[in-house]
């Protein structure tokens, strides 16, 4: 176990949170006139439940996790941003993460004034946790784990972070943002870890990404924690009513996903047929980082076409890599046909 309010910040821990009369008022009203709100009948005159009670209650059906369990975010960059504000004093402690990752890691680090310390991955994109372990010091707060990772789309092994969580002595945060397209998660192990946060999100495979709705699934005492200084309303109705949608279309959702990875399958035998393709990397996301002979020329080229792609060329183990998610099957044709052009391989016949 480790201890968590020994993690805390000190202010933090004093903090008194902004409280809300929805925050404190528990049952059922006619009359709401606490709040300053347009009290006349508009979709949305009124402010969202602060703590999304029936979202959490839904998700839990489907994630099998306790609703106490569940911290919705603005995306997952919202507990990212949370839990190194909340742990971690400016100027004096660090994170680790492994490189090459999600670049919100950094970002959320350099914006609170934390040290983010990188832990290169392997060539073949594998996680060496002997060295993550050793890299952290005594002022190492967090480590943020992707699984599977971006850019790469490998999956880390689950007994391998099970053994590094439980050396740990500070918060795990392991981002399974592409997990609906794997399937085995970390969530279940989330009361044998105190120190273990899962997050995961409604823009992959869900098709929401534009409600911007995370989820962190985590032991009650950081779901306080998080509560704590999380903007009073941080989730609009739109976007709790969008997600509520998309649960009661699990079926088709879960049917989409099985084509988007069966196409993921597609693209990278169709990809090996260019003679300008390197290497295409194992992936469990939806997307594929491929190795090109010049990935910059490659790039601007496809842009040049309407075709945009993430061009990782510079990353570390990246060189001349270019990350594409999968499309439709119409995109990916049609990415096919500019990829022979590109290439000058006329007999080229895809399919």
């Amino acid at each position: 176990m480790v201890d968590i309010q020994s993690l805390l910040r000190t202010n933090i821990k004093n903090l008194k949170p902004y409280s809300s009369a929805r925050d404190e008022f528990k049952g059922a009203a006619e009359i709401f006139i606490d709040a300053n709100e347009n009290p006349f009948d508009h979709p949305y005159s009124r402010y969202p439940d602060p703590l999304q009670w029936k979202l959490k209650e839904k998700i839990a059906q489907f994630k099998k996790v306790d609703p106490q369990n569940i911290f919705l975010g603005n995306g997952s960059d919202e507990p990212i941003d949370l839990v190194i504000r909340a742990f971690c004093n400016p100027g004096v402690d660090d994170i680790i993460a492994p490189n090459p990752s999600y670049g919100m890691y950094q970002v959320s680090a350099d914006i609170n004034d934390v040290k983010l310390i990188q832990v290169p991955l392997r060539t073949d994109f594998t996680m060496d946790f002997d060295l993550m372990l050793s890299t952290a010091g005594p002022q190492t707060k967090v480590a943020f784990l992707c699984s599977p990772n971006n850019p790469s789309g490998n999956v880390l092994p689950l007994s391998e972070m099970k053994n590094f969580i439980a050396s740990f002595q500070g918060l795990v945060v392991i981002d399974e943002a592409y997990i609906d397209f794997q399937q085995e998660s970390m969530k279940s192990f989330i009361n044998d870890y105190n120190n273990l946060i899962v997050m995961q999100t409604f823009s992959k495979a869900w098709g929401s990404a534009s409600i911007r709705m995370g989820m962190a699934f985590v032991n009650t005492e950081i779901i306080g924690i998080f509560n704590k200084i999380k903007a009073p309303y941080n989730i609009s109705n739109p976007a709790q009513e969008q997600a509520m949608k998309m649960l009661d279309q699990m079926e088709a959702v879960q049917k989409q996903t099985q084509q988007i990875i069966s196409e993921r399958k597609r693209m990278a035998l169709e990809l090996t047929r260019f003679k300008g393709v390197l290497e295409i990397y194992p992936s469990e996301a939806n997307f594929l980082l491929v190795k090109v002979d010049d990935a910059n020329k490659l790039y601007h080229f496809l842009t040049s076409q309407g075709i945009i792609v993430r061009n990782r060329h510079g990353q570390l183990h990246c060189d001349n890599c270019l990350r594409i998610t999968v499309g439709t099957p119409t995109e990916n044709d049609i990415l096919f046909i500019k990829l022979n052009e590109y290439y000058h391989e006329k007999d080229f016949v895809f399919g």
